[in-house]
């Protein structure tokens, strides 16, 4: 199962920048796991729907050619939680696209306000870099994941028929 923490993007500029959102439901276990009797959105999962949005977005710069693998946190701040009936954004720019790597930086918001800054380095992995452990398919960019982006681009909601 792939767990997917963004609804829907709401704005994607190739190469640029990105941004998604995710609306924060009581019906989601998650919520009341992380601290039982306070329903808040766990960071961790914060940090999550930004890589999948900074990724999404350093995929599709070079064509989801290879699997784009979250390398490394270089920041991850947050002044505030979320909880239900909030509206979390992940606005991600892409910093610095290479051969092997890219770094993005990004600020997740809360109802419009900025609660945390996440900034990420990704590395390009595939069976060409060498590593036979790998499968031969893009096991990152699954259909359902990429999804997200094509509701986005047609116009559809995530979800509607």
């Amino acid at each position: 199962m792939r767990w997917i923490w963004i609804d829907t993007f709401v704005a994607f500029e190739t190469g640029k920048r990105a941004s998604a959102v995710k609306n924060v439901t009581l019906a989601e276990d998650h919520l009341h796991d992380y601290i039982p009797g306070y329903p808040i959105m766990p960071p961790s999962l914060m940090i999550e729907g930004m890589a999948q949005t900074a990724g999404i977005l350093v995929g599709e710069a070079r064509g989801f050619r290879e699997n784009v693998i979250l390398a490394k946190i270089r920041l991850a701040r947050f002044d505030d939680y979320a909880g239900p009936s909030d509206q979390l954004r992940y606005d991600a720019t892409l910093e610095s696209l290479g051969e092997r790597a890219a770094v993005t930086g990004g600020t997740v918001s809360k109802n419009g306000d900025p609660i945390g800054q996440v900034d990420l380095m990704f590395s390009f992995v595939n069976q060409a870099h060498g590593s036979h452990e790998l499968p031969d398919h893009n096991f990152v960019f699954t259909d359902t994941f990429l999804s997200v982006l094509a509701d986005f681009r047609t116009g559809r909601k995530q979800g509607s028929v």
